[in-house]
C-alpha cells in the first residue's frame, strides 16, 4: 500500500503546491520533489499497488558528483545545520523569487546522506516501466542543486522528460 501520493522534499514540508502546473492528482498517480523523488519512486517500485504515473519534481541525482563533493556536503551541514539550510532553501530557489523558507522543516544528516549517495539504477526504472508505470521527470535548466542536463541525459532512456528552461530546483520563475 503507497502511504501517500506526494513526497517532499529534503528539509521541505507542504511545497507541492510549487509544482500544481505541472502536478497529476488522481489515485493513480504518486509524485516527490528532489529527495522526495527517491521516496516515491522507491515506494512505487516496492508496492503492488496500481500506479500509473510517477512525477519527478527535480530528482536528487547526485551520481555524477565524486565522493569529495558528498563528504564536504555533509561536513558542512554537521559543522552548521543552519547555515547549510539557510544555502540550501536560497538555492532551491534561485533563479525565483519565492521564499522556500515557507516550507522549511528540520531535515536531518542521515536523510542528506541518502539522498547525496542515492544511486538511480537503470534496471530498477526498467522495472517499474515494465509493470505498466509511466515516468515523468522535470528539471529545470538553471538547477543550483543538481546537474540537471546530465540528470536529463539519464533519465530520457525510461522516462518523459521536460527540461525547462529558465527555472531552478522548484521549477518556477
Amino acid at each position: 500500500m503507497i502511504s501517500k501520493s506526494y513526497f517532499s522534499g529534503f528539509c521541505l514540508e507542504n511545497e507541492s503546491e510549487l509544482f500544481s502546473q505541472y502536478l497529476t492528482k488522481n489515485d493513480f498517480t504518486v509524485s516527490g520533489f528532489s529527495y522526495g523523488a527517491i521516496k516515491a519512486f522507491e515506494e512505487v517500485l516496492n508496492s503492488d499497488i496500481r500506479v500509473d504515473k510517477l512525477q519527478l519534481f527535480s530528482p536528487a541525482f547526485f551520481q555524477t558528483k565524486d565522493k569529495k563533493f558528498k563528504r564536504m556536503q555533509l561536513m558542512f551541514y554537521k559543522k552548521d545545520e543552519t547555515a547549510y539550510c539557510n544555502n540550501f532553501l536560497e538555492n532551491i530557489a534561485y533563479p525565483s523569487n519565492i521564499n522556500s523558507k515557507d516550507y522549511f522543516t528540520a531535515g536531518t544528516y542521515e536523510q542528506l546522506d541518502e539522498l547525496l549517495n542515492y544511486e538511480w539504477c537503470e534496471e530498477k526504472l526498467q522495472a517499474l516501466i515494465e509493470k505498466g508505470t509511466k515516468i515523468e521527470v522535470f528539471l529545470g535548466a538553471e538547477d543550483k542543486i543538481i546537474e540537471s542536463l546530465k540528470a536529463k541525459n539519464f533519465f530520457i532512456k525510461y522516462a518523459t522528460v521536460y527540461f525547462i528552461k529558465d527555472v531552478g530546483h522548484i521549477l518556477n520563475r
